[in-house]
């Protein structure tokens, strides 16, 4: 739980494949337990010189992506596939994840993804699902694809699922809260996560691209992210991405 947050599933985050000592996945563990905090959406106004009212986009401090909105109880399953990007610059970090609520329902968030973070230049990648949750059997390397998934399997429980196709590995979560998903949002986003009480520097982590992007309902019809509000992260009165939506396929840019 984050403050009044009930965090179902939290950020699946992987253990470093790209250079660091091995000391720093425990690091990382230990700074996600006593801090670390994927939040719901904190949405802006648009920018005074911006033109893009007229489309579906909006802005947060937090969030870039895709959210598709829908009555309670319309979304059971998100899933995506993407490639882990390679950040650049000296410092940073990021998140990749899918999720269900945390939008227009503050209530619980469902959701599972990579981190990806930069020290030194050394980039590093890793998956727990929450600071009191970590998986194992699993590495993440830069370029290699992974599919995530949240499955909510009632409103106060859910699974967290992440498979690197590159090397053929799975893990699985299987995730409580006493707080209730409302199952009306689902989400394909880039999150500039909070530490402590304030977001760490955002990396530059060059385009995420989410494809094979789908929800699925009750019923098991699934639904495309391509009428979903677009999500540009706003800070500082400088829009730091660009997103894009075709089909199944949510692009994230850092501009």
């Amino acid at each position: 739980m984050v403050s009044s947050l009930a965090l179902l599933g939290n950020l699946l985050l992987a253990s470093a494949a790209l250079a660091a000592p091995s000391t720093r996945l425990g690091d990382r563990l230990q700074r996600r337990r006593e801090g670390r905090q994927s939040r719901p959406i904190n949405r802006l106004a648009h920018p005074a010189s911006d033109s893009t009212e007229i489309r579906n986009v909006e802005y947060s401090s937090n969030w870039a992506g895709a959210v598709y909105e829908s009555a309670a109880g319309s979304h059971k399953s998100v899933t995506s596939t993407f490639v882990v990007p390679t950040p650049s610059g000296s410092s940073g970090a990021a998140s990749a994840w899918v999720g269900i609520d945390g939008d227009t329902c503050g209530n619980a968030i469902l959701q599972t993804g990579v981190d990806f973070t930069i020290t030194n230049g050394k980039v590093s990648y890793d998956v727990v699902p929450d600071y009191s949750y970590d998986f194992s059997g699993i590495t993440i390397s830069t370029g290699d694809s992974i599919t995530t998934t949240v499955t909510a399997t009632s409103t106060k429980a859910g699974t967290a699922v992440i498979t690197n196709n590159t090397t053929g590995k799975t893990v699985a979560k299987s995730l409580t809260s006493t707080y209730a998903l409302c199952e009306e949002n689902a989400e394909w986003i880039v999150e500039d996560f909070e530490e402590g009480s304030s977001f760490v520097p955002l990396a530059n982590f060059g385009t995420v691209e989410f494809t094979n992007a789908y929800a699925t309902s009750p019923s098991g019809t699934t639904i495309s992210p391509a009428s979903a509000t677009i999500i540009d992260i706003q800070q500082s009165n400088k829009v730091l991405t660009s997103v894009s939506v075709s089909g199944e396929t949510v692009t994230v840019k850092y501009v």
